[in-house]
Formats: C-alpha cells, sequence, structure tokens
C-alpha cells in the first residue's frame, strides 16, 4: 500500500518521527570483566535483545544501571601524535596546563592529555593552534583494571567484537587487561 512505502521512506530519510535515544548497558564479560556498552537506537528492545544476546553468548552477564559505571572516570581526552612535532615534553606539558588540562602522559608515540568534560572544547580549541590533534574526545577510564584469564581470552575477544560489530552500539568501555602476548 503507498502509506506504507511512504512510511518507509520516511524513516529511511530521517522523518516519520523516528526518535533516538542513548542508552548505556553495563554488565561483566568473562573473567569478571566490567564493561559498558553506550548505544544510540529507534527501537530499545532490539538493542537491549542484541547486548544481552551478546553477553550471554560469550560467558558474561548483563547488569543493572550503575553496577560497573561506578568503576569508570568520564574526561576529555586528547592526543597529539609526536612524529614531526619539535616541541619538548615541557613545552607540550606547559601548553596543556595553560589550556587547562588535568594531567599529560607521555609515551614514545603521543602525548596524552586528560581534562575535566566540561573544559575538553576550550582545551581543544587552545591546543589546536600550536598543534595538530589526533583525537579530542570525552571517553570512560577505568578505575582498575581485571586481567582477563587466558582461557577466557577468546570469548572475550568475541563478546568485544560482536558488540562492536552491532550498528546501534556507538561505544564499548571496558576495565580489562589481556594477559601478556595476547593481542
Amino acid at each position: 500500500p503507498k502509506d506504507n512505502v511512504q512510511r518507509a521512506i520516511d524513516k529511511a530519510s530521517g522523518g516519520g518521527g523516528a526518535k533516538f535515544e542513548e542508552i548505556t548497558y553495563e554488565g561483566y564479560g568473562p573473567g569478571g570483566t566490567a564493561i559498558m556498552v553506550a548505544a544510540l537506537t529507534d527501537n530499545k528492545n532490539r538493542t537491549a535483545a542484541a547486548v544481552r544476546s551478546a553477553f550471554t553468548h560469550h560467558g558474561g552477564s548483563l547488569g543493572a544501571a550503575g553496577s560497573v559505571s561506578y568503576m569508570f572516570d568520564r574526561k576529555g581526552y586528547i592526543v597529539i601524535l609526536r612524529d614531526g612535532l619539535d616541541a619538548d615534553e615541557d613545552t607540550v606539558l606547559m601548553d596543556a596546563l595553560d589550556a587547562g588540562a588535568d594531567d599529560m602522559k607521555t609515551s614514545d608515540d603521543q602525548f596524552e592529555i586528560f581534562t575535566d568534560p566540561a573544559s575538553l572544547t576550550a582545551a581543544r580549541d587552545a591546543l589546536q593552534e600550536k598543534y595538530n590533534l589526533d583525537t579530542a574526545e570525552v571517553t570512560m577510564f577505568p578505575q582498575n583494571t581485571t586481567e582477563v584469564p587466558e582461557a577466557k581470552v577468546s570469548q572475550y575477544q568475541g563478546l568485544i567484537e560482536e558488540l562492536e560489530d552491532n550498528d546501534d552500539v556507538s561505544d564499548v568501555y571496558e576495565a580489562a587487561t589481556l594477559p601478556e602476548g595476547v593481542e
């Protein structure tokens, strides 16, 4: 019927009243690792079933709201790559602190700058004037991590892969580390 065709066209073009909602799912992966899943969906039931199924199929369990979120800190995150950068660590640190950063970690490849989420935009804008930024986003960082037992690594990786492959899932935050030598 003509009405069905028109509804399909409206839905595909973003019209027709499709309302997207942000939902956060919390759960435990194999070995008790904390996982948070951020989703943007127009069908909560479909997304909840898919996320629950992923956890169940890979030896995990979906938790209640607040069951793992307290284990994560929300922070602004900026990355400046060191490749071809003339500035030394002290200069970048001073510029970052002047821009409103809270902390900075340095590695051979990059400078990782952490800010309060509300300060990210101002810090990003100030640092962009002097440096080429690789990343500037608000994200979740685990306060502590749990090592995935070697026997459960493939289950864990399957869970993360299935969650990331879901079209409704926008981010997966993990409080886990893999055993040394495992990628």
